[in-house]
This record gives C-alpha cells, structure tokens and sequence, in this order.
C-alpha cells in the first residue's frame, strides 16, 4: 500500500490540471482537508468548547477552567480560516480580499445584530445597572472592537459581581480583528513557498503571543488587559494556522492510509479532549498557571485533538460526529452569543432569585432554555440561508414567487418591523444610558474615601484603626467610609474584582515589609469560590500572634453557599480566627444595597462595619498570646531554686 506521504506526492502531480504547464506548485488546486467536505469531529470539538463555556459562567465552581472553550474556538478558527485561505490561492492564483471579509460578515452578521437589538430592547425595559456602559457595548460589538474598549475602560473581565451585558463579545472581536489582518500574513507566508518556513512563521508568532500574556500577567493586579488582548491572545489562532499548513497535503482518502496509521495515529487526539476535559476541572480561570503556559497547552491540545479527529476513519471523529454532539456544535456559534447576555438579563430581573439553590437551578436552566431555542432559531432562519445565499438573495428570496409566498411575505415585514422597532429600543438605550448605576457611584465613594485619607493628618496614637489591616473587594471598597469612621487609623486595600487566591502574596508583602498590623480584616469571596488552603497559607503568614476577622458574603451567585460555608468553618477551627456574619447581618436589609443585591450604599456601609465590630468584641475575650518574656517568667516562679 502507498505510504501517505507518497500519496500525497502522486496527487499533487496527477490529480490537478494546471492552468499552465509553468504554474508553479502553490498554485495547483489544494488537497487541504478544509476545501470541499466536512471534517469530522470539528463539530464535536465546537460543542465541547461552547458547554464548557456555559457551564463555567453558570456554575464556575463546578468547572473553574471552563473558559478555555474560548481557546479552543480560536484554534479551529485559525486552522479553518489559514486552510481556506492557502488552498483559495492554490486554486486561483489569489486571495479575494474582498471576497473573504464578505463571507466572514455573512457568517456574523445576521446572528449578532439580532442579538444586540434584542438584548438591548430588553435591557431598556428593566433599566438601572444593567445599562450602565450600553453605549461602549454596542459600539464594541457594531466594530469588533470589545476587548481594547473593554481594556480602555477599565472594565474587568474577572468582576463576576457587576456583569456586562456583551462581555462575551470580546472573543469576537479577537477573530473578527484576526481575519481582518491574517490574508496579508497568509500572503506573506506564501511568498516562503517551504511548507516548513510557513509553519516557523506561524509558530513564531504563536510563541511571541504566548510569551507577551505570560510575561504581561502579573498576580497582583486585574488580568483583563492580559486576557482581552489580541497581541497577548492570538497564540490560539496562529497554532490553528500552523496545523493548517501541516495538514495542507493530507489525503481524504482511507485507502491511501496504511491501516495502522489510521487506528494508533488518533489516540493522540483522544488523549488530548481529555486533557482539556481535566484542564477544564481544574485550572483556575485567573491562576498564573492558566496565563503562563496553561491556556498555551489548551491550544496544542486542541490542535492535537482536531490533527487526531481530521484523520480518515478516525474512530475519534466518528465519535465527536455523534448526532446529539454535532448538533450542538452547528449551533455553537449562537449558543456563544446568547448564553451571557441571558444569564445577565434574567439575572437583573430579579436578583433575589439567585439567592436559594433551588432557585439557581431554576436560573440555569431558564438561561439554557432560551439560549437553545434563540440559537435554534437563528441557525434556522438567518446564519444558515444568508450564508448559502447572500444578503441581497436571501432578502430577494422572500418576496420571489413560489410556495407559501404570502406567508413568506407577512413573516418578512413583521420581521423587519420588529427589527426596525428594537433598533429604535436599542438607540433609546444607548441615549438613556446612566453615566454610572448604583453599585459603581457605591464604589467611587469608597475609593474618594480612600484617596481622601491620604491627605489627611495621622489619627491619633492608639486609635482603633491603627493596629488594623482590612483587605478586600468590591464589597470593602463601598463600604470604606464607613470602615473608617467606625476604626480611624484603618488601612485599607480593597479593590474592584478581586479573588482570594490573591490574598497570600498581598499578606507576604506586607510581612516582608514589615508592615503587617496586629489584626488583619479579610472581605473577599464576592467573585469567586474559595478554597481553604488559602486561608491556611495566610493563617500560616499570621502565626499565632495576629488575630484575623473572615467577612462573609452577600452575592446571589452559584457559590456564594460555599464561600460563606469555608469560611464560618474555619473560623471555628482556630481561637484566633472570628466570623463578621455580613451575611446575615444584611439579609433582612437587601433593599439598601444597590441593584444588584451586593455592593452597600452608607446604610449598608455602617452594617458592614458593625459585623466587623462585634467580630472584634469576640475576639477580645480570648487571652493575649504569650511571649518569649511571659514563658521565660513562668519558668522562675515555676523553679526558684534555678
């Protein structure tokens, strides 16, 4: 039997025609795998990206490493788009530029307008926070630009406590912005003619993205910039490229295949879905695993996954090609699009819904629901027939004779009517943006407080303040005034998005530094879940001497049971450790925070500090640790003949 490499070899001398006897070997008609068929298990990996994706927005504990879904889209994107591209100049001798942005726009489109409109029009009707920053929003989604706005504005991709309506477009802009530049790269690449000089350039340019996010990413600071970034975030789609220029020869059929190499060469690609399964289970979203080197694996792991699935007879793309999975992979696409911003809208409608388990249930599966049938329907009814036919002969077919054309005719104009009518909603909402909601005019607040302080004169010797630290989040921030009324001398550091895991290195710093006060305050847990060893490994910072007070939370999202469970039970589990019950404490209040059930306004802000206040009381009954002076003492009265 003929050896692939062999064959791959004969079909390029003899199964072409060249246009010319002189036309040079890239310009024969491709046998990329990408050109004319389907491949499988590309489907099946889609539909395992996206519902990692959703699963980790609804329930991040339950898989914290779920955003690598978004990875895993951006290295089949770039295998798809980089095949496309070389094997349209195989066959034509050029790149329509035009022609490409064209079709790009065409599978867009129609799916991402219908959603900003409708999210919009929504949006307006229940108004207050979740319009805040519609403006930049749209602008971002109307020019795929929502990841460098997002970074402009300062936003958080990590700030799980105040959502964005559109913040899952910025991956769409990442791609959107890679098929604007990456036909010239192409180009470029094709000007090198060796298949292996092609793929060291993309490879460069995968490893020079890899490395800016691993060397920008620093664990004490928001990592949005470092995860937004298209230079930082592009390593994804350059490897995809490079398994496009790998494969650019492979044969589609079986039979030239020795059996062998159709059997044991797939196992690979199996082993690496169920790496990024595991990588999903456990690689924290914000970890410095995950931006140095962790989302570098997901990408060769995907690429391993579609080289294994893309191999004739591959028993792992007859798998990932299961109905059910290919299913939900066609419709990957709109999925994406519509399960963050539902999940925000429902959750703006009534946030007290989020605050029983049985009622998150019913939250997740409502926000499934309706991104299913949105999805379903736009596939149907605009991403599949404007894609095969166009926009001006889709639009056309809808008034052309034929079956049903009446029908045809009334469901286009109260289509458009709708259309022109949450256009008009849309537009309204962007006008009647609030220049700030609740929670955010909470946290400025806190934040002049801060920055106030400053300049203020020393607090006096032994005020209650003085021997305080308090370190938190969001929650800490608005109710930072507060906090220093109730203990001048305080020092706070409190920031917006915060996560536990950042708490350590914070404590380090300060005990290195000599800076570290007798009590340490601790408000975090708003944006995320937590994990006990952290706490340990501060506790172990403290040592026996300080004293720490765990402020619980108040957030109505999938963890905040478990936060608030870790951390009462180990302030039960050592003397020098005491619960603020926030939680509890705030309950029968929810109505004086802002909107979204979380951040406290002065009322709130003055609970906020009572809970730290009656956490200290406990906390002075116990006795002071004993020194090296009290031990030595204790000795002699013990023994006074020496």
């Amino acid at each position: 039997m003929m050896k692939p490499s062999a064959a791959l070899k004969a079909l390029a001398t003899t199964t072409t025609t060249p246009r010319s006897t002189k036309q040079s070997a890239d310009r024969r008609p491709s046998s990329h795998p990408g050109l004319a068929t389907r491949l499988p298990g590309l489907d099946g990996l889609r539909a395992i990206a996206v519902a990692a994706v959703v699963l980790y927005h609804l329930a991040p504990g339950a898989l914290p490493g779920g955003g690598l879904g978004v990875d895993m889209f951006f290295v089949i994107s770039g295998f798809l788009i980089t095949g496309l591209l070389f094997t349209e100049h195989a066959n034509t001798g050029r790149i329509r530029f035009r022609s490409f942005w064209a079709r790009r726009a065409r599978r867009l489109l129609p799916a991402l307008v219908v959603l900003v409109v409708v999210c919009c029009t929504v949006a307006l009707f229940l108004g207050g926070d979740v319009l805040v920053g519609i403006g930049r929003q749209v602008l971002g989604a109307a020019t795929f630009s929502s990841n460098w706005l997002g970074i402009a504005s300062g936003t958080s991709y990590f700030a799980q406590s105040t959502p964005e309506l559109f913040r899952n477009l910025w991956s769409l802009a990442v791609e959107e912005q890679y098929y604007l530049v990456w036909p010239f790269i192409v180009l470029l690449a094709i000007a090198l003619r060796r298949t292996w000089a092609r793929a060291i350039l993309f490879a460069a340019i995968a490893v020079a993205s890899a490395t800016a996010m691993a060397v920008l990413y620093s664990p004490h600071v928001d990592s949005t910039r470092v995860y937004y970034g298209t230079d930082t975030h592009s390593f994804g789609l350059a490897l995809g490229a490079v398994l496009a220029v790998l494969t650019s020869g492979m044969s589609r059929t079986s039979l030239e295949w020795p059996k062998w190499s159709r059997r044991l060469l797939p196992i690979p690609g199996a082993i690496a879905v169920v790496g990024l399964v595991a990588l999903a289970l456990i690689m924290p979203a914000e970890s410095a695993l995950t931006f140095r080197g962790g989302l570098t694996a997901v990408a060769v792991l995907t690429a391993v996954a579609i080289w294994g699935s893309i191999i004739p007879g591959s028993l792992l793309g007859r798998v990932l090609d299961a109905t059910p999975i290919r299913w939900i992979g066609i419709r990957s696409y709109g999925i994406y699009l519509w399960h963050w911003p539902v999940l925000v809208l429902i959750t703006a409608a009534e946030p007290r819904w989020q605050d029983a388990p049985v009622t998150l249930w019913l939250t997740g599966i409502l926000t499934v629901a309706i991104t299913l049938a949105a999805a379903t329907l736009s596939y149907r009814y605009l991403e599949r027939p404007i894609r095969r036919e166009g926009f001006r002969a889709w639009i056309s077919s809808r008034f052309t004779a034929g079956a049903r054309r009446g029908l045809r005719i009334a469901a286009t104009c109260v289509a458009a009517l709708l259309l022109a009518s949450t256009l008009g909603a849309t537009a309204v909402a962007v006008i009647r943006e609030p220049l700030h909601g609740q929670a955010q005019s909470n946290i400025a607040a806190g934040r002049a407080a801060l920055i106030r302080a400053r300049f203020l004169p020393p607090p006096p010797r032994g005020a209650p303040g003085t021997r305080m630290d308090a370190i938190g989040d969001s929650v800490m921030l608005a109710a930072s005034p507060e906090l220093q009324q109730s203990f001048p001398g305080i020092s706070i550091d409190a920031v917006v998005s915060r996560q536990m895991n950042k708490l350590p290195g914070i404590v380090e710093k300060l005990d290195a530094e000599h800076e570290l006060r007798q009590t340490l305050v601790v408000g975090l847990g708003t944006n995320g879940y937590i994990t006990a060893s952290t706490l340990e490994e501060v506790h172990n910072i403290l040592g026996p001497s300080r004293r720490m007070i765990l402020v619980n939370t108040q957030v109505p999202r999938a963890w905040q049971a478990s936060v608030n469970g870790i951390l009462s039970g180990f302030a039960d589990e050592y003397d020098n450790v005491e619960l603020a019950d926030w939680h509890q404490a705030i309950a029968p209040h929810i109505s004086i925070l802002a909107p979204d059930h979380i951040h406290p306004g002065p009322t709130g802000g003055r609970i906020y500090a009572s809970t730290i206040t009656a956490a200290l009381a406990r906390l002075a009954t116990l006795p002071p640790y004993p020194t090296l002076a009290d031990f030595v003492g204790n000795r002699a009265s013990a023994n006074p003949a020496g």
